[in-house]
């Protein structure tokens, strides 16, 4: 994808220094601490966990909510909607802006310099999928610094006329402008971006930095590490999507030396080879003092960051990630929008959920055990409460015998 224009980490093998040494199931502790999921995850309420995660994925899609209300509800448990809302888009003092991280996501506004690299790059690049014309990136900006900040339709129209994709040419420019730092969101009004001047809506020091691409991507290497725990090459690159296009002479282990990471081995959780990787020592210091806290029971946007990476997931979960929204009805597996039940620091079920009035759905329930029925219960009524539900009814259950105890665990739960 074009937005996804990136660095390229090239892992090599570094000196011979003394590795710590971890096994699959502290790598997953780490990942589930850094996360917010076990331990501390709530301090700091929304904004916490925005520095905490890095990055948070903007999706159209709507079932329960929008991918980043549920992201936050599955680290912070059911924090009013509205607090979610004011925390990525302050109506005053911007505190996020929006950008291509491992999609389009909602970022930390401290992170706005270090994301030039992805800018520079796109820039270089001339266009995205759309043809851009100059003449009206000018006239946008032109309106941005006579009006003020303006969404594309007070710009002119976000469509062109034609299906839904079909941008205008504002529209286009809009987005042109914003993918190469001439113009930024940091807030939404309706769920519409509104484009403003970065001179006007970043703070002086921020726009002042000039990290080179080494710089920045040294940066993004300590944000991605911290926001996992632990992470190898291919996971760094994953998460921040630095493995297209742009190829530039940095190794891995310069960008992790730079962070301040600690480099590691990790063992494979089954007959594989060890993985190396790096380590964030705050969590690592964690793990040292006992790695001890309640973990969360929840269910999980399919867009969640613990999740993005399917490799990764597998990896560490043993749980195959997959997102059938769009694939066609008659060929899906488990549902349109399938959200993965987190219990005891594992993925132990799915389920594919919608909203009838007070009624809770859910159409699809997988349990990996009879000891998950519990944990989807409460899962199923903690989040049908946080969206006004007082009922929730399974449709279909896998294994089908599990269907009673579950109904049996509702009821205990006070939403059947």
């Amino acid at each position: 994808m074009g937005e996804n224009a990136a660095y390229v980490l090239d892992e090599q093998q570094s000196p011979a220094t003394e590795t710590r040494q971890l096994t699959a199931d502290e790598a997953r502790r780490l990942t589930l601490y850094a996360q917010g999921f076990l331990g501390g995850g709530r301090r700091g309420g929304v904004a916490g966990m925005l520095h905490r995660v890095g990055a948070v994925q903007l999706d159209t899609i709507s079932v329960l909510a929008r991918s980043h209300e549920l992201v936050a509800y599955a680290r912070l448990g059911p924090v009013g909607r509205d607090a979610v809302e004011s925390a990525y888009w302050p109506a005053k003092k911007p505190a996020t802006f929006e950008y291509w991280a491992h999609a389009a996501c909602v970022l930390p506004l401290e992170l706005w310099p270090y994301y030039a690299w992805r800018r520079r790059a796109i820039a270089a690049r001339g266009q995205r999928w759309h043809k851009v014309s100059e003449d009206v990136c000018e006239e946008v900006l032109a309106r941005l610094r006579s009006e003020g900040p303006l969404t594309a339709t007070q710009l002119g129209g976000a469509k062109g006329g034609g299906p839904w994709w079909d941008w205008s040419e504002v529209k286009i420019a809009a987005e042109w402008l914003l993918d190469t730092g001439r113009a930024v969101c940091v807030r939404r009004t309706g769920w519409r971006r509104v484009y403003d001047l970065p001179e006007r809506a970043i703070p002086e020091p921020l726009l002042e930095l000039a990290p080179d691409d080494a710089e920045c991507v040294a940066y993004l290497t300590g944000v991605t590490t911290r926001a996992l725990g632990v992470a190898t090459a291919a996971d760094l690159a994953e998460y921040q999507r630095l493995s297209q296009q742009t190829r530039i002479a940095h190794s891995v282990d310069d960008a992790a030396a730079a962070a301040g990471l600690t480099p590691v081995t990790i063992s494979a959780a089954s007959s594989g080879r060890p993985l190396r990787g790096w380590a964030d020592p705050t969590a690592l210091a964690w793990l040292d003092a006992g790695g001890r806290g309640r973990h969360r029971t929840t269910l999980l946007s399919p867009f969640d960051s613990l999740i993005w990476d399917r490799k990764r997931t597998l990896r560490m979960f043993g749980y195959r990630h997959a997102l059938e929204a769009y694939v066609p009805k008659e060929k899906r597996v488990h549902g349109y929008y399938t959200m993965p039940l987190l219990a005891g620091g594992q993925i132990v079920g799915r389920v594919d959920p919608a909203r009838d009035g007070k009624t809770l759905l859910a159409k699809q329930v997988t349990v990996d055990k009879p000891a998950a029925v519990a944990p989807m219960a409460r899962a199923l009524a903690e989040a049908a409460q946080w969206v006004g539900c007082d009922t929730v009814h399974p449709e279909r259950v896998s294994p089908s015998h599990l269907a009673q105890p579950l109904l049996a665990a509702l009821r205990t739960e006070g939403v059947s």
